[in-house]
């Protein structure tokens, strides 16, 4: 687990991160240094704060501090914390950082307010001593860069907790200081330096993000790094007199919180009472008395402030005014603040103290424009109020108001409906832009508030499509619009939560149990135009096309959740079956819509998922369909090396690509398996290549003959290393004779459904039934067999070496059937569920005959397994291994079971059987718990579970299947630690705690049943 990131910022103005930053203008820094003995040394604006440390040192004992350091490290906490949801300005992640207890009766700890986050929280906290507790947050400041986490102190058994006092009157420039906490993820760290700045302005951590402002904040030299945050910055007396907060990712400046309004906010905390945040939404910075000057401050009133002390070398200047908040229209940026309520104001905390007071109450303001003194009564209003404490989440996605964080980056009105994390259906701006979307309105209704979002939300039925208006936070001027699909039975979740400051966890109430249903679907007509060819007998060929997109909300099989589109080829027009690549459909847990004529959008359901050759089948209604939709003609004589075609196919921009061309190669594509989570990918299947370069550009198309249009081959998109995507063509013959076993399928499926009705017809006993339901799922012949094994070719002069005998490399050579000169060898074999090889083939085997008929390419293959009959299981090879000729009875594998039927969703983790892309790439498998994916800010993120890894062993307890493993799980109570034993990829065992979470993250198992999936929740937290 990677600790947290320093909150920095690069100067060179890098890209930005919730914790690097971007460069500062030295123009927003505020002051140049002041200290009360002038003459000391010369202060340049651009100083070095070492050498400035250097010139001010008082030399200190180095057994004092000692001492005090021995006293601070019992107060100071490492902090392990999820942030488990998106919301607001920050990310869902798992972290580490820094706190130290302020209040050992009441076992109070203060950290960053970027630490306690402003949304759900789950953490603990390691004292010195090594003891662990649970932490809860109680506070977190709305703009200032504090919190409050609670524990309880009966917990800490081994030492005796104590506390630090704050003073923050006791920072001063030249004060020597250290920074004690968990640097860099370690557990402990002390970091020296000296206070350089106290009146700096707050670092500006760039756009989209938290920020604070309206406060001075402290510079010293320190060098603290990612993990140190929340550390507290002491004296050699042992008082903290600063937070540390941030620093410059390429000096080692560091920027520290004073603790002013902290102490006030913890004595309200100690007293149990609110803690009054006012506001006027107005951003103020620290600018110094020349820039003051130009903007039209008087030299009457510079002479005033300079009166109230010698150290006071500027004023605060109004820098951004929120439309539609309290001073808009009275303050106005670049205006300087004199006073408020007579107070001349010098400082950030005089302006804090003041607003918290009078919350909901009036306020004199006196400002400086061009020379004149403006007086406004302005009522404070309630800063807690514009900071977000609830969110809502359905159709996957989580929105919460837009909160004054983000307002006040871009100079907005603080309300809008925030997308905090724009997954499921609100997919607004692609996997990279997940965040910072206002909604303006839903099925042309508007949503200028959560609650409105809330009520259009529940009236809109599930599987609708309906359009959204939205704009992003950094382009306001531009609306955007999008048809979206509406998904309330993957993620069926619809409900507000809310924060509770008592408990410290966020409340969940149910908005809508059940989403009203689907409308019905309606009978639709739509026309086609030709295709813009000179070809005649192509130019109706896209009638035959369809778009298809599959899109998913869950992950499965190593496939994360998004949208795929691609175009499919209809094979059969009368019964609604489309051929289409299986990069778009990876696997059935999923919503398949098919749009026909770019008028007509229906809903598919996938039919069959090829286990090798990288297609599958869906199918469709086309009672709904008043389209000329037309099945074509397929041939049936195999494509050669050099015959001319025609490529149609389909780009990026889903707009028609027209080729003519020429089959370059045909041969077996071995494609890279993803290393890093191995998933799906098309095996054992000849590739065909054409000479054109259309083909790269267009991820589904077929090959024709432009003479009739008849079908020689689909072009289809294949995944493979590193998401890479490889497009190739299929030769429609080595894929018919499984096309035809579908059709054979349909027409039982029919026949079963006709029993079904003779069936109720005659009010069949519940055996009857059960015998109804066991005819429904009868094996259909869509249970296709393979050889489990990976082919390859091989060249004749590699296969003489290998010890092919020179009277097959004859055979071979006068073959009239064969074009290349070739045979298939075996570079990778599989393993079964079983954990058993599933063949006697090996790898490096060179194949030289399957039931006695010569192989050189995979369609030899096909042909002997095609020949085998239904209940046939067996196929006689004859092959080369370490240069013998061998004999071998190689089993074929049915491959109904390589359909994964079942996943669970535990403590973050997507658990299911290792499906046959793991088994395609592993030797053995450890159990029967694969990892295939892990939520950010889950448990199993924050303790390393780790995707591509086993789970074998829960508590010591075997557990080889997932019922066995939520056997063991459900008894596990929440908020306590479970072992587990885990075997890696690689067979490396380890062993790992976890500790469960059913608030945030319940246990859900998703399983098909009698055809259909079901979620059911396992196990949820004990409240």
């Amino acid at each position: 687990m990677a600790p947290e990131t320093k909150r920095i910022y690069p100067q060179n103005g890098d890209a930005i991160s919730p914790r690097k930053r971007q460069h500062i203008n030295p123009d927003a820094l505020g002051t140049d240094i002041t200290v009360e003995d002038e003459t000391a040394f010369d202060i340049q604006e651009d100083y070095d704060s070492d050498e400035v440390a250097q010139v001010a040192y008082i030399p200190q004992s180095e057994t004092k501090w000692q001492k005090t350091v021995e006293k601070v490290v019992k107060s100071v906490v490492s902090i392990h914390f999820m942030q488990p949801v998106n919301f607001d300005t920050e990310t869902s992640l798992c972290s580490e950082a820094t706190g130290f207890v302020v209040d050992a009766k009441q076992g109070i700890i203060l950290t960053n307010r970027h630490v306690v986050g402003p949304g759900p929280f789950i953490g603990y906290a390691v004292f010195d001593n090594h003891e662990e507790v649970e932490v809860t947050p109680i506070y977190r400041d709305p703009v200032h860069d504090f919190g409050f986490l609670r524990f309880d102190v009966s917990k800490i058994k081994y030492m005796k907790v104590q506390q630090l006092e704050l003073h923050p009157e006791s920072a001063r420039v030249g004060e020597e200081i250290r920074v004690i906490g968990n640097d860099s993820g370690e557990k402990l760290s002390i970091l020296s330096g000296f206070i350089s700045r106290l009146d700096r302005n707050a670092p500006d951590y760039g756009a989209n993000t938290y920020n604070d402002f309206n406060t001075e904040y402290i510079q010293a030299a320190a060098s603290a790094s990612g993990g140190s945050s929340g550390s507290p910055v002491v004296n050699i007396e042992g008082h903290a007199v600063a937070l540390q907060a941030g620093g410059n990712s390429e000096t080692s400046t560091d920027f520290f919180l004073p603790v002013w309004r902290v102490k006030r906010a913890l004595e309200r905390v100690q007293a149990c009472e609110d803690v009054t945040r006012g506001t006027i939404q107005v951003q103020w910075t620290l600018e110094p008395f020349d820039k003051c000057k130009r903007l039209g401050l008087t030299s009457d009133v510079e002479g005033e402030i300079r009166k109230l002390g010698s150290d006071i070398n500027g004023m605060l200047v109004a820098s951004i005014t929120l439309p539609e908040g309290p001073a808009d229209g009275s303050i106005k940026e670049g205006d300087c603040l004199v006073s408020i309520n007579g107070e001349l104001i010098t400082s950030f905390v005089q302006v804090d103290k003041i607003l918290d007071e009078n919350v909901d109450k009036e306020c004199e303001f006196i400002v400086q424009r061009n020379g004149v003194n403006i007086t406004n009564t302005i009522k404070v209003g309630d800063l807690h109020k514009i900071t977000p404490s609830k969110y809502v989440t359905v159709c996957g996605a989580t929105f919460n108001e837009l909160s004054y964080q983000l307002a006040r980056i871009y100079g907005i009105p603080v309300r809008g409906c925030y997308v905090s994390d724009a997954s499921g259906s609100f997919q607004l701006g692609g996997q990279e832009l997940n965040n910072c979307w206002i909604i303006d309105s839903i099925d042309d209704k508007p949503t200028p508030t959560l609650d409105d979002f809330v009520e259009v939300m529940k009236s809109i039925p599930d599987k609708s499509f309906i359009p959204v208006k939205y704009h992003h936070l950094t382009d306001i001027h531009v609306p955007l619009f999008k048809n979206i699909f509406i998904d309330r039975h993957w993620c069926s979740t619809f409900r507000l939560a809310t924060r509770n400051d008592t408990t410290g966890l966020w409340d969940f109430e149910t908005i809508q149990k059940e989403p009203i249903k689907p409308l019905p679907l309606e009978r639709k007509s739509a026309k086609f135009l030709d295709l813009p060819t000179e070809f005649e007998n192509c130019k109706q060929l896209n009638r035959s096309f369809v778009q298809v997109d599959a899109i998913y909300e869950l992950p499965l099989d190593s496939f994360g959740g998004h949208v795929r589109r691609v175009h499919g080829i209809v094979i059969d027009a009368k019964n609604g079956y489309v051929l289409v690549s299986r990069h778009a459909v990876c696997h059935d847990l999923c919503d398949i819509n098919i749009t026909i004529a770019e008028s007509i959008i229906i809903p598919g359901k996938v039919r069959f998922l090829h286990p090798t050759k990288g297609y599958a089948i869906i199918k469709y209604d086309p009672g709904l369909v008043d389209a000329p939709v037309q099945t074509p003609k397929f041939s049936q004589e195999p494509l050669k090396r050099g015959d001319k075609v025609v490529f149609i196919g389909y780009n990026k921009s889903l707009r028609a690509v027209i080729d003519e061309t020429r089959v370059s190669d045909i041969g077996i594509m071995n494609i890279p398996t993803n290393a890093n989570s191995p998933r799906y990918k098309a095996t054992n299947v000849e590739a065909v290549l054409v000479d054109s370069t259309s083909g790269q550009k267009c991820h589904s198309g077929i090959l024709c003959n432009k003479e009739d249009g008849t079908i020689r081959g689909i072009w289809i998109s294949c995944d493979g290393d590193d998401d890479r995507l490889y497009t190739t063509g299929i030769d429609i013959t080595d894929i018919m004779w499984e096309l035809e076993f579908l059709k054979d399928d349909d027409n039982k499926m029919k026949d079963n459904e006709d029993n079904e009705d003779e069936m109720k017809d005659d009010e069949k006993t519940k055996d009857n039934d059960k015998t109804k339901d066991d005819n429904k799922n009868t094996d259909h012949d869509d249970d296709v067999k393979i050889i489990d094994v990976e082919f390859g070719t091989v060249s004749v002069a590699s296969a003489r070496i290998s010890g092919v005998p020179d009277e097959w490399i004859t055979k071979v050579e006068t073959s009239s059937k064969v074009d290349k000169f070739q045979f298939l060898y075996v570079p990778t074999t599989s393993v079964g569920l079983d954990n058993e090889p599933t063949c006697l083939l090996e790898p490096g085997d060179i194949i030289l005959t399957a039931n006695g008929e010569l192989v050189t390419r995979m369609r030899d293959i096909d042909n002997a397994i095609k020949g085998t009959s239904k209940n046939e299981d067996i196929i006689k090879f004859k092959v080369v291994r370490e240069k013998k000729v061998i004999d071998l009875d190689v089993k074929l594998t049915r491959t109904k079971s390589f359909m994964t039927d079942r996943v669970v969703f535990w403590s973050g983790c997507a658990l299911q059987n290792a499906h046959h892309g793991v088994r395609q790439a592993i030797n053995s498998l450890p159990s029967g718990i694969y990892c295939t994916t892990i939520s950010n800010g889950s448990p199993g993120r924050f303790y390393s579970v780790g995707i591509t890894n086993f789970i074998t062993h829960v508590n010591e307890i075997p557990t080889n299947t997932l019922e066995e493993f939520l056997n063991v799980v459900r008894k596990v109570k929440d908020n306590s630690y479970v072992k587990l034993r885990v075997v890696t990829f690689d067979s490396i065992p380890m062993a790992q705690t976890l500790k469960v979470n059913y608030h945030y993250f319940p246990t859900v198992n998703i399983q098909k049943i009698n055809g259909e999936w079901k979620t059911t929740v396992d196990r949820q937290d004990d409240n």
